[in-house]
């Protein structure tokens, strides 16, 4: 072999060197490159695994959570009591009845329009029917009082001296999807199947209302109501069908010292209205019974 020819084997076996320790580091520097990935995850992992402890060891997340509050307990406004209407608006139309055919500001479609116009309250006297008038969409709009009261830490029940009617609020069970018939209620009702949830100014925290003092913040009650029967939302005979909703509003204000309940009403239903009647009406809260004086349903 030639001197040329030994100088180019050197030659060559050199630059194989080169590419065989270049490829080397390469596949080290790439699964040093995957370890810290795969360091990175682990750490990451870890964190969020340990993350409820050490809060809990700082102090921050606390013991585990226990049992959420009864809907009684976690009320963010105290609805109970003795309320008196305050009828300062409609008047005309909530201190008496008024005439046949009156369906002035209230959505009534075509249907609904001939129902009022066949009003005719002797025939629901013949037939019993005296209290159509003193439904569930039609009840709070009533001059009178009321009284609320908690019946168990899951039912708020609020009576009215008018017409004499009882409508109780279930927490924590009600109607969903098609089937709108609880297995507590055999028929529909003049009050209907009223399912309540509350709803806080506020987030929660740990099933506390409030935030880290733990104190209430102020919220309204949430109340939806089916299962209705046939009734009339004004009394003069405008209509309400069996396939009404009615949701509702419950929360209070204080002015100078004197609480109020404020009712806010959304009444769907699409046999007779041509979209949602939504109104308001207001209470005062009274110290005592006085002047609570239930009266029997009347058709006039």
């Amino acid at each position: 072999m030639s001197d040329r020819d030994r100088g180019t084997q050197r030659t060559r076996s050199t630059q194989s060197e080169r590419f065989s320790t270049r490829g080397i580091f390469s596949a080290g520097l790439a699964a040093f490159a995957f370890n810290v990935r795969v360091a990175a995850l682990c750490a990451l992992a870890a964190t969020l695994w340990l993350a409820p402890e050490l809060d809990a060891q700082r102090g921050r997340g606390g013991p585990p959570a226990g049992p959420p509050p009864t809907p009684k307990a976690a009320a963010p406004v105290d609805l109970s009591g003795y309320w008196v209407a305050l009828v300062t608006d409609d008047w005309r139309w909530r201190m008496v009845t008024p005439p046949k055919g009156d369906v002035l500001y209230l959505p009534v479609n075509a249907e609904g329009r001939r129902a009022a116009d066949a009003w005719d309250p002797a025939k629901d006297e013949a037939a019993g029917e005296q209290c159509k008038g003193y439904g569930a969409p039609s009840i709070m709009h009533l001059p009178g009082r009321l009284h609320i009261s908690w019946q168990n830490e899951n039912t708020l029940v609020v009576e009215a001296d008018a017409g004499t009617q009882t409508r109780v609020f279930h927490f924590g069970a009600g109607l969903t999807g098609t089937d709108q018939k609880p297995a507590s209620i055999d028929a529909p009702s003049w009050q209907g199947y009223s399912i309540a949830q509350w709803e806080v100014d506020g987030p929660t925290r740990r099933g506390r209302m409030g935030g880290g003092s733990g104190q209430p913040r102020h919220g309204s009650l949430k109340v939806e109501t089916r299962r209705l029967r046939p009734g009339y939302f004004r009394k003069n005979g405008v209509p309400y069908s069996a396939n009404a909703t009615l949701t509702e509003y419950f929360t209070t204000l204080t002015d100078e010292g004197v609480d109020y309940l404020v009712v806010t009403n959304f009444l769907e239903d699409p046999q007779y209205l041509a979209q949602p009647y939504i109104r308001t009406v207001q209470f005062k809260r009274q110290a005592d019974a006085k002047g609570w004086h239930p009266t029997a349903c009347s058709a006039r």
